[in-house]
């Protein structure tokens, strides 16, 4: 086997890679990952240089996968490193270029060590993990950051002494619903009360909800829900960084993945979600509003995401990061986890003791914020 840097997704054949990623999970595609390159929501401008680690086998067809890019700053990322660049930057030395096997601007968790399915994984997954510490070398990388992995590529990675570093989201279950109403009646009874009231309060304020795939959506639909994206980061001081082209592009290529939760009054559209969906999980990624509506928000990016989830048999729905008051709405605490190699040997031992104690302050709070959890006792958690 050999391996290979690519630095643009369009030379590599769809098939190819979609066969070693799969077309379940949306992040991993060929068709997502390549619209961010050609509508320039990665590379210069943002600082995310395509670095793709590809594994073929002796047959010259690809094997294994790791998206990747040399990043020279830490937007767009969710596992935040601002306090390790800062004291590179006052230590003298330089902590950027870094390299970041990550989906853009995406806090998800899934694959990062992607192999073909008649591969085996520890085999092609060490090799991947071997030929990104050898591109750090190359590049002059300060260190190698995996984020969001799964069990299985944090084991792995932790079998090569990469630092763990654990997070903690908030994600609700499929209990084996049936209907909306099931979900409601796990909950306690004043959480119960609690969801039916906000979702009273956008049905009382007229406001109807429709929820359609980013397939079905008009041109004017989706440059509606763009403007949503584009107004809540710029509400929040952020950067904008997928534009109109790029969702219509993936609408046309994976649009039965993409669901879209509008929120209408009357005819004017003055809200609405974009979210993204494999066959097992639903993903929460952005949302807006034109004018505030109480509750509005839980109704769009929550209560319309569980409805579909149970409507499609999805036992996972990750809303994205942060918020405590996912919890009173059915989303539990759920650890995370992300995978580093520091370079420099000084700088590694500090950041190996910061992330055991930052480990035991986060296992307190998920174990705190449990105790909040709105489902009644005899019903697991």
């Amino acid at each position: 086997m050999r391996v290979a840097v690519i630095n643009r997704l369009n030379g590599v054949p769809v098939d190819q890679w979609n066969r070693v990623s799969g077309i379940s999970h949306p992040f991993l595609r060929h068709e997502f990952l390549a619209a961010l390159e050609c509508h320039s929501c990665v590379g210069e401008q943002y600082g995310w240089y395509p670095q793709h680690l590809a594994v073929y086998d002796d047959t010259g067809t690809l094997a294994g996968l790791a998206p990747l890019y040399l990043k020279d700053n830490s937007y767009g990322e969710f596992v935040f490193d601002w306090s390790w660049a800062d004291a590179y930057q006052r230590s003298g030395k330089p902590y950027y270029p870094k390299l970041v096997s990550a989906i853009p601007y995406t806090p998800v968790t899934g694959p990062r060590l992607l192999v073909r399915d008649d591969m085996d994984y520890e085999d092609v997954a060490g090799l991947l993990i071997r030929a990104s510490l050898e591109l750090v070398e190359r590049t002059g990388a300060s260190s190698l950051h995996w984020l969001f992995t799964n069990d299985n590529d944090t084991e792995q990675l932790l079998v090569h002494k990469f630092l763990r570093r654990t997070g903690c989201h908030f994600h609700w279950h499929n209990r084996n619903y049936r209907t909306f109403a099931d979900f409601l009646g796990s909950l306690s009874s004043r959480k119960r009360k609690k969801v039916k009231r906000e979702r009273r309060f956008v049905e009382e304020a007229g406001i109807r909800m429709e929820v359609i795939h980013g397939s079905e959506a008009s041109e004017a639909q989706w440059q509606a829900m763009h403007h949503f994206y584009t107004s809540t980061f710029e509400r929040k001081s952020g950067m904008p960084t997928l534009s109109l082209e790029f969702f219509l592009d993936i609408s046309q290529s994976m649009g039965d993945q993409i669901v879209l939760v509008m929120a209408y009054l009357g005819d004017r559209l003055v809200a609405g979600a974009i979210n993204l969906c494999s066959d097992k999980a639903f993903y929460g990624r952005h949302w807006g509003c034109l004018e505030k509506y109480h509750s509005l928000h839980f109704e769009t990016c929550y209560y319309q995401g569980i409805e579909y989830s149970i409507k499609h048999g999805l036992g996972l729905f990750e809303p994205g990061v942060q918020g405590e008051h996912k919890i009173s709405r059915g989303f539990l605490p759920t650890l995370t986890w992300s995978a580093h190699w520091i370079a420099d040997t000084a700088f590694r031992g500090a950041i190996a003791r910061y992330l055991d104690d930052e480990h035991r302050l986060i296992m307190d709070y998920s174990r705190d914020m449990q105790q909040y959890s709105p489902y009644r006792m005899e019903t697991p958690g």
